[in-house]
C-alpha cells in the first residue's frame, strides 16, 4: 500500500521532496487562516505559492504553475486590501458578491481559459488529459483567489470545486503528498464557507448588501 501511494518519490531528490512538504505546510496554514478570516492567510500563502510555482513548472503543469504566480501577486494585493480601514472600522469586511463582481469573475474565468490554452498550444503540452483539466482548474482558481482577495464569501465555492478536482489530478500525476493536501483543503474550504456565512448572518449591515 505504501509503495502504491509513494513509490514515485524514490526517484525524487531530497530537496524536491522537502520543498513539496514545506509548501504543503504553509499552504494548509494559509487555508486555515483564511477560514478564520485572519490576515496571516497572505504571508503564509506567499511562501507556499512561491515554492509551488517552481515545483509545478518542473512537473510540467504549466497552468497550475501560473496559478501560483498569480496567487503570489494576489496575496500581496489581498494583504493590502484586507488591512485597509476607515477610522477604526475595516473598510472591506466579508461580503457577498455584487452583480459587478460576478461580471468580473466571468471575464477572469473566460480570459484565463483562453490564455492557458494559448500557453499550452505554444509549448505543445496538450498531450494528456491532465493538461485539459489543468486548464479548467486554472480558471476556477483564478476566480477563487480574486474573490478571496476581495473578501467575498463565494470564493469558498470556487475553492471547494477546484480542490475536489485537484485530488485525483495530483494523485494520477504521482504527487501523493499534494493530492492528500487537496483532500484537507476541500474539507477546510467547506467549513470556511460555513464560518464566513455565519459571520455574515450575524451582521445585518452586510446582509443588506447581499
Amino acid at each position: 500500500m505504501i509503495d502504491y501511494f509513494f513509490a514515485q518519490y524514490k526517484d525524487y531528490s531530497t530537496l524536491m521532496v522537502s520543498l513539496e512538504l514545506i509548501a504543503i505546510f504553509f499552504g494548509l496554514s494559509s487555508v486555515w487562516f483564511a477560514k478564520k478570516d485572519n490576515i496571516l492567510v497572505f504571508p503564509t500563502g506567499l511562501v507556499s505559492t512561491s515554492i509551488y510555482a517552481y515545483l509545478l513548472w518542473q512537473w510540467e503543469l504549466l497552468g497550475d504553475s501560473m496559478i501560483n504566480v498569480y496567487y503570489f501577486v494576489m496575496s500581496v494585493y489581498g494583504w493590502y486590501h484586507w488591512t485597509r480601514k476607515k477610522g477604526d472600522e475595516v473598510e472591506f469586511p466579508i461580503s457577498w458578491t455584487t452583480r459587478k463582481d460576478k461580471g468580473y469573475s466571468m471575464v477572469i474565468f473566460v480570459a484565463t481559459i483562453i490564455f492557458v490554452v494559448l500557453v499550452y498550444l505554444y509549448f505543445g503540452k496538450f498531450t494528456t488529459w491532465y493538461s485539459y483539466v489543468d486548464t479548467l482548474l486554472t480558471a476556477i482558481f483564478f476566480v477563487g483567489m480574486w474573490l478571496m482577495a476581495k473578501r467575498k464569501i463565494e470564493n469558498w465555492i470556487f475553492w471547494i470545486i477546484g480542490d475536489f478536482i485537484s485530488i485525483p489530478l495530483y494523485f494520477a500525476k504521482g504527487y501523493t503528498f499534494t493530492s492528500l493536501q487537496y483532500i484537507i483543503f476541500t474539507i477546510i474550504a467547506f467549513y470556511g464557507y460555513l464560518e464566513w456565512k455565519k459571520t455574515l448572518n450575524s451582521s445585518p449591515k452586510q446582509e443588506l448588501q447581499k
